[in-house]
Order: C-alpha cells, then sequence, then structure tokens
C-alpha cells in the first residue's frame, strides 16, 4: 500500500482532513483514500492523542455526497456529513462520459459542463463551513479554451474565477494545456503537476528492454506547444529532443480551426533510434499517429507514445489498425481521467496509476507542507533509473 516513510510529516495539520470524491473519481478517491489512512496509521506523529490531531487517523477521510437529479435534468448538491472546519479536497473528473442521468425520459452523458455544476453544488453545499477548500481537477475544465483569439470566449479564466468566487483557495491540476491561465487568479493557489515520472516508471513496466542513453533514444514533442514538456523529460534522461511544427491552411476555416496540411520535423536523425511521443493529451489520437507515421517514414525504430489525458473521442480503433500496422510498439496514459474498459484490454496499453501521487499531494498539503519536490519530481526520477541500471 506504500510506506509512512514516503509521507514523513510531524506538522499539525490546516484541519481535520475532508476528501469528496465526487462520482467522476471515485474510484481514484478510494485508492487515494487507502494510502492515506494507511500512512496515518503507521506514522509515529508527536502529537497524535492530542486535540491536535483529532480525526488523524480514520479509517477513511471521504466525505460521503451525492448530486441527484429531479426529472427535468435539473440537480442539487447534498453532503451527508458535518464538514465544519475540516480541510476539504473535491476531485473531479470532468472528461467522465460514462456517467448517465434521465432528463425528460431520455439518457444524457455527463458533459464536462455537466460535472462543473455538480463541483459547484458541493461547494455551494458546504454553506462556507470548511476551513480550506481545494478543488483537485486532473484535466482542468476547459483548459484548450485558455486564450481569446478575436470574439472568443475566454471559459478556463472564467471557471477559475467563478471557483475562486465562490471560497475555493486553491486549485490543483495536471498537464495543463497551458498553466498561464493562472494569471486570471494571481491571489491564490495554482498546482499543475506533470507526470514525467510515471510515463518513464510505464515505459520500463511495458518494454523491459528500453534503454535510456543518448544513442539508441530520442524524445519527441508533437507541437511547439508541448516543447517544454519534451525537453524536461531529453534532460532528465540525457538525450536529445526533438519536434514537429504544424503547417496550417490559414485560407480555410474547418470545426472552428485552420486545417493541418502537414507536420514538419525539427531535430537530429532518427533513423535506428526509439521514440518518446510525450504530449498533454491525445484527442482524436490523429496527430500523434500522423506523427509516429512519419517517424516511422524516417526510420526510426521502435516509437512509444505517452499522454496524460487519452480521451480517444472517436474510439481506438484507428490504434488498433496504427499497431497491427506496426505505427507504434506501446501506448500509454494516466488514469487522472475515465479509461474505457476497452482501452484497458488492449495488450499494446499501459495505464499509469496516479493515486499514489495524488495522495501524496493532499496529505502533504493538509499538513502545510512543501509540495516542491512533488512539482519536480527529478530526484525521484534519478533514484528510479539509478536502481534499475543497477
Amino acid at each position: 500500500m506504500g510506506s509512512a516513510i514516503e509521507s514523513n510529516l510531524d506538522t499539525i495539520p490546516v484541519g481535520q482532513l475532508g476528501i469528496v470524491a465526487m462520482p467522476s473519481s471515485a474510484s481514484m478517491g478510494k485508492r487515494i483514500d487507502q494510502f492515506i489512512v494507511s500512512w496515518r496509521k503507521q506514522r509515529e506523529h508527536e502529537h497524535l492523542g492530542s486535540r491536535h490531531l483529532l480525526g488523524y487517523d480514520q479509517d477513511s477521510f471521504l466525505v460521503p455526497i451525492a448530486t441527484p437529479r429531479f426529472g427535468s435534468g435539473e440537480a442539487k448538491g447534498q453532503i451527508f456529513d458535518s464538514v465544519r472546519g475540516l480541510d476539504l479536497y473535491i476531485m473531479a473528473d470532468v472528461c467522465n462520459y460514462s456517467i448517465t442521468y434521465k432528463m425528460n425520459g431520455l439518457v444524457n452523458h455527463m458533459s464536462p459542463d455537466d460535472h462543473f455544476q455538480d463541483v459547484k453544488r458541493i461547494i455551494s453545499a458546504t454553506g462556507g463551513k470548511a476551513r480550506r477548500i481545494t478543488v483537485i481537477m486532473p484535466y482542468l475544465y476547459e483548459s484548450r479554451q485558455f486564450k481569446r483569439e478575436g470574439r472568443q470566449s475566454l471559459d478556463c479564466a472564467m471557471a477559475l474565477q467563478e471557483l475562486i468566487a465562490m471560497g475555493v483557495d486553491q486549485i490543483i491540476t495536471f498537464d495543463s494545456h497551458d498553466p498561464r491561465v493562472q494569471n486570471s487568479i494571481p491571489l491564490h493557489g495554482f498546482e499543475n503537476y506533470q507526470s514525467v515520472y510515471q510515463f518513464i516508471e510505464g515505459i520500463f513496466q511495458a518494454v523491459p528492454d528500453f534503454h535510456t542513453d543518448a544513442s539508441n533514444l530520442m524524445i519527441v514533442s508533437p507541437d511547439e506547444a508541448g516543447m517544454k514538456r519534451a525537453v524536461y523529460m531529453a534532460n532528465v534522461l540525457g538525450v536529445d529532443m526533438g519536434m514537429f511544427y504544424k503547417r496550417r491552411d490559414y485560407t480555410k476555416m474547418i470545426n472552428g480551426v485552420n486545417p493541418v496540411v502537414d507536420h514538419e520535423f525539427l531535430g537530429a536523425d532518427v533513423e535506428g533510434k526509439d521514440i518518446v511521443i510525450i504530449d498533454d493529451m491525445i484527442s482524436s489520437g490523429a496527430t500523434v499517429l500522423e506523427i509516429a507515421a512519419a517517424l516511422k517514414k524516417r526510420r526510426a525504430e521502435r516509437i512509444f507514445i505517452c499522454a496524460t489525458f487519452g480521451l480517444f473521442t472517436y474510439g481506438i480503433e484507428r490504434f488498433d489498425r496504427a499497431y497491427e500496422q506496426g505505427i507504434f510498439n506501446a501506448l500509454l496514459t494516466t488514469d487522472l481521467i475515465y479509461q474505457p474498459p476497452e482501452l484497458l484490454s488492449r495488450s499494446y496499453y499501459t495505464s499509469c496509476d496516479m493515486s499514489k501521487y495524488l495522495a501524496l499531494i493532499i496529505d502533504t498539503m493538509n499538513h502545510d507542507g512543501s509540495v516542491s519536490r512533488l512539482l519536480d519530481p527529478i530526484d525521484r526520477i534519478n533514484s528510479f533509473l539509478e536502481k534499475h541500471r543497477n
């Protein structure tokens, strides 16, 4: 389950811990709760038994809630335990389309808008009684609409400001499409975590003969926006990196964007090298598979695709075909958002478990500890690589 040593915290918590796992994050919430319960039962805190640590080593920190709907499709938020004085962490997966509700007798799948409204309903149900509220939204709601070009809405910034106006103290997210959106709430906490460590661990799990020397490996970013992510992973592993940039046709507009004409590659020769393509998300999958095919034409050896969020908005059949054609060798995404059963059943797929990482973040923040070592996992990556080499 994980040792107490890994989160050896001896400071006084901000308040008694409470975790609200929205229905969209129920499974992740249970695993996080199990980690923290285990650590706190093992931890020999110097104030254990004092009034400062009341409720410190409970059997569960999950707060029971519900978001029932009326026949019209309207909803309400309900909390079934007192949250007075709690340091409350509300988790939501806004991409979980597997949850349904009925409206006028018709079955609707929950959209990101529905999930976000439910988060606000639960915040409202606290009645301002919690000591501190932190919203954990691994896939940041409306993160792809983070800037304005022409007459467009600024959805992500508006959503963040709305949460802050409701009394949220800080927001935790992962691999935000553009973390500069935090500038919309400059006086409040916004932590953007990465999953590079879990990807490195996952690749070694999926590919036992994976090598991290510069002569055999290269990290590739599928576009200029994700270059910082690829540079970090390449520097940590001590290998080269390359980047594709999209050549667009600015004379046309299809589905609100200028269509991509071609993908141009910038970087060293990839012939004979294993390639890790790393990105924040896979939406339809068209771009990453086009890039994998382009790398294969350049005589790349094995190709491993890593993305924090696997949306697969058009299904995974195109990945099945690409795998059968030898275009890529392994596909890795995290379990921060919903993973359909058919994806988990694929032999080429590896799921990177983030529950322990999130448990460490929540436990550390509840103790008002520094999260610097969690934001930058360089020490854990180096320790893992050293152990693997030995």
